[in-house]
C-alpha cells in the first residue's frame, strides 16, 4: 500500500453537482492470462478470472500478433467486465493483426475498503481555520464501494450555488477499522463560476 498520497486537482463548477470518482491501487501487482483478444470495436479480451474491476486501468504487454495492444508502461481503462473478460472502450482493434497467442494482463490490486469510513475538507488555504466544505462517509458527501474499489466524492448543487472562491486546497484521509489514518489524495480546488442562474 503506498503511502504517498495521489496530487489531484479538481475543478468544481459553481451551482453543479460534483460527483468525483476516485480508485485507491495498492502496490501489490495482480496478473493475468490472457487467451483470447477479438478484432472488434471496441476490442474484447478475454482473461479468465482476472478480477481487475469495471472502469479499473490495466497494461497489455507479451501479446503475439495482435502487437499493437501492447502498452509498456501505459495504461487502458477497461469497461463491461465479466469474470473473463472486459473491453477497451477506446480501441478499435478492427483494423490490427489477428491475435496468435500469449499476453499478460497486469494490475496495481485494488484496496479492500470494507470496514473504511473516509473523510475530506477543503480550506481557502492549509493554515486556514474556514472551512468551505466537509466531506465524509457519515453525512452521505464520501460514497465507499468495495465491489468497485471506488470512492466516490459528491458535492450537490445547492451546496456549490454558494462557493464563492477562485482556488482553495482539500486532502483525502481514509480511516480503516483499526483506526489507521492514511491520506490518500490532495491537491487544489478551482472554481469556475456559473453563468446560468
Amino acid at each position: 500500500m503506498s503511502s504517498t498520497p495521489a496530487k489531484l486537482n479538481f475543478k468544481v463548477y459553481q451551482g453543479s453537482t460534483l460527483a468525483e470518482v476516485l480508485r485507491w491501487e495498492s502496490s501489490v501487482k495482480s496478473y493475468a492470462l490472457i487467451t483470447g483478444i477479438s478484432n472488434s470495436a471496441p476490442v474484447t479480451i478475454t482473461a479468465t478470472a482476472h478480477g481487475a474491476p469495471d472502469e479499473w486501468r490495466v497494461k497489455l504487454n507479451n501479446i503475439v500478433g495482435m502487437t499493437e495492444l501492447n502498452s509498456g508502461d501505459n495504461y487502458y481503462q477497461i469497461t463491461q467486465v465479466t469474470a473473463n473478460t472486459f473491453k477497451i472502450n477506446d480501441i478499435n482493434s478492427v483494423p490490427y493483426r489477428a491475435y496468435v497467442s500469449g499476453g499478460v494482463v497486469e494490475y496495481n490490486t485494488p484496496i479492500n475498503l470494507t470496514g473504511y469510513t473516509a473523510r475530506m475538507q477543503i480550506r481557502a488555504t492549509v493554515p486556514s481555520t474556514d472551512i468551505i466544505s466537509t466531506l465524509t462517509t457519515e453525512n452521505g458527501k464520501i460514497v465507499l464501494n468495495s465491489a468497485k474499489g471506488t470512492i466516490t466524492l459528491n458535492i450537490p448543487a445547492t451546496e456549490t450555488a454558494e462557493f464563492n472562491f477562485i482556488t482553495a486546497v482539500y486532502n483525502l484521509e481514509v480511516i480503516s477499522s483499526s483506526a489507521i489514518v492514511t491520506t490518500i489524495a490532495s491537491g487544489s480546488v478551482g472554481l469556475v463560476k456559473e453563468v446560468t442562474r
